[in-house]
């Protein structure tokens, strides 16, 4: 006996059906998405990846087609079926809605491959579930269809990116996931070796070092799609395992990968949405965009940049604004363009917003014809209000706003402030994608007297800069670009170390003695000594960068099974518990009261 898979091979998917395939006998095979019994006809909405097409069971027939009747009868949402039929019009009751709208087929052969529970939730493109619970039945949650068409741009983005970087002169390279544990600024996930007790490897936070050492071995261009891990304290746009389009290049200035990602970004663009979005792209040094916009991953979609008023209120008799100054932090506003439309209220809230980030508050008045009023109109000077104006651009309606304080307050605050006055004058056009390089970065920054790199160790310092680090490091540029897309950062590189001797000095300064470094990095170092050539490359947030492309609201939307923002898998019950004989086996006895762990 064959089976129907055996005798039938699926001709068309569900969405691929259009009026010049009216009278063609058709095989389809999906899920049903929709039941209606109008008592003398079933209506079945079939369902797969491609779209819907809308079966029609009629009772007229022999035997055979009353039985299929009775059979279609039977059907509920989510049973899997496929379906021998013939395409015919629908004639006047076309669904403009659907892309098969203007056809059904009438099915004459009828299988049903598995029967489906009740859904713990309807499955419908928008759905009102609680995210909780489509993530403990996320392959149910995926059958819907903006998941589905995020995750097949997703696809095409990998697809898109290979062909671009093979026919650009790429190779692809696959790099260790086990490796050592290295300090790359965020926790790594650990994971214990049976053969080697008491030694563990680390899952990789990055290809960094192998991919140098690819270059060093003559390989001149590699890239990868590549998993990477780190433990860190997770928000909408982070899961403690993401997705790097990662990528290295011999013999580069910055110009040569910034000209080649690029040539990426406008081919997934033009791939996806079949947008040219014309290189080159804007640029801006990290000084300038902490200047204009506060942060260094700024939104360009609107204005509301950031105006240093310092030099205005030096003198000031308002004593905040003169005392901020003489100890050598600075004021700086925005202005808020017809902001007289904003309550008390709604300003008490921004001012509540801007302390998230240090602030002591918002200095602000609105300006009127005659004077200004508000909190601080009082205690500024005639000429000191007409010189805010003309710097600020300010008029008649306006809002000025100031926070007084060391430019790691007043960036961050002022930044956070914008993006929270784009949202509420909807100064934001959706359809509009604007990118941004963020270059010449600070090698280093400083916490409690230790520096910290402001990337990675294994960053290079501008040419004209070497000199700096022995004297004056934290004045150090570093050969670093970011590329920025509507206020998210998706790509960061930088060009490498690519001598022994600045490698170890770098060490050096984030306080690693030459044993640490050798004991963390001996590889590298020896690696450094046999004719290294220069080199640099990048890395774009795969999930980032496909959630800015569909428009979704998290990276979760546009990775097939996500973790939470506690990083555990609701489906799979992950993390887990493992039992004595595993931990035995690994030589590790927990330290931990496992009662008064929360499952």
């Amino acid at each position: 006996m064959t089976t129907f898979l055996e005798e039938h091979r699926r001709t068309h998917m569900c969405g691929e059906l259009d009026e010049s395939n009216i009278g063609e006998e058709v095989t389809l095979m999906g899920w049903v998405s929709k039941r209606r019994d109008l008592g003398r006809m079933i209506f079945i909405d079939l369902r797969d990846r491609t779209g819907i097409t809308q079966l029609r069971f009629d009772p007229y027939g022999d035997d055979e087609d009353t039985d299929l009747e009775e059979r279609a009868g039977e059907l509920r949402p989510e049973w899997c079926i496929g379906i021998v039929g013939q395409v015919v019009s629908r004639g006047a009751n076309i669904n403009p809605d659907m892309a098969t709208g203007a056809i059904e087929v009438v099915p004459t052969k009828l299988e049903v491959f598995s029967r489906a529970e009740t859904p713990p939730f309807v499955i419908r493109d928008e759905t009102d579930a609680k995210e909780e619970l489509r993530l403990e039945h996320r392959y149910l949650d995926l059958r819907r269809k903006p998941l589905q068409q995020a995750l097949l741009t997703r696809s095409k983005v990998n697809a898109l990116t290979r062909n671009y970087l093979l026919d650009t002169g790429f190779a692809e390279f696959e790099t260790p996931v086990l490796n050592r544990s290295t300090p790359e600024g965020a926790r790594d996930y650990l994971v214990p070796s049976r053969i080697h007790p008491s030694k563990f490897y680390a899952l990789p936070q990055s290809p960094q070092i192998f991919k140098q050492l690819l270059m060093i071995s003559g390989f001149d261009r590699y890239f990868q799609i590549v998993k990477c891990f780190r433990d860190e304290d997770l928000r909408a746009d982070r899961q403690p395992e993401f997705t790097q389009i990662d990528m290295e290049m011999s013999f580069v200035t910055p110009e040569d990968v910034i000209e080649i990602c690029e040539g990426l970004i406008a081919t997934i663009f033009e791939g996806v949405h079949g947008i040219d979005v014309q290189p080159p792209f804007e640029r801006l040094s990290y000084d300038e965009s902490m200047a204009r916009f506060g942060v260094d991953n700024p939104d360009l979609r609107f204005d509301l940049e950031i105006t240093d008023v310092s030099e205005i209120v030096a003198e000031s008799d308002f004593r905040v604004f003169s005392g901020t100054v003489s100890r050598g932090d600075v004021v700086r506003g925005l202005c808020i363009p017809e902001g007289n439309q904003l309550s008390r209220k709604e300003v008490d809230e921004l001012e509540e917003s801007v302390k998230v980030y240090g602030a002591k508050g918002l200095a602000w008045s609105e300006v009127q014809e005659e004077d200004w009023k508000g909190p601080i109109a009082n205690f500024i000077s005639a000429d000191e209000k007409k010189a805010i104006e003309e710097a600020m651009g300010a008029s008649p309606g306006d809002i000025v706003a100031f926070i007084a304080d060391s430019t790691d307050v007043v960036c961050p605050a002022l930044g956070n402030l914008r993006d929270v006055l784009a949202k509420r004058f909807d100064l934001i056009d959706e359809s509009e994608y604007r990118f941004c390089w963020i270059t010449d970065f600070p090698m280093f920054e400083e916490e409690d007297g230790q520096l910290h790199s402001m990337h990675h160790p294994f960053t290079s310092p501008r040419p004209e800069d070497v000199e700096l680090l022995d004297e004056s490091p934290l004045e150090a540029r570093a050969q670093a670009y970011d590329l920025v897309l509507n206020g998210h950062e998706i790509g960061g590189g930088s060009i490498r170390i690519h001598r022994q001797d600045v490698q170890a000095r770098i060490f050096e300064l984030l306080g690693l003695s030459e044993g640490e470094a050798r004991d963390k990095f001996g590889f590298l170092l020896d690696a450094l000594q046999y004719g290294t050539p220069p080199h640099g490359g990048i890395a774009f947030g795969m999930d980032r960068l496909v959630m800015i492309l569909t428009g979704a609201d998290s990276i979760r939307q546009v990775i097939a099974f996500p973790k939470t923002t506690q990083a555990s898998d609701l489906m799979a019950k992950a993390p887990s518990r493992i039992d004595e004989e595993q931990l035995r086996e690994l030589s590790l006895r927990l330290d931990v009261d496992e009662d008064a762990v929360e499952e």
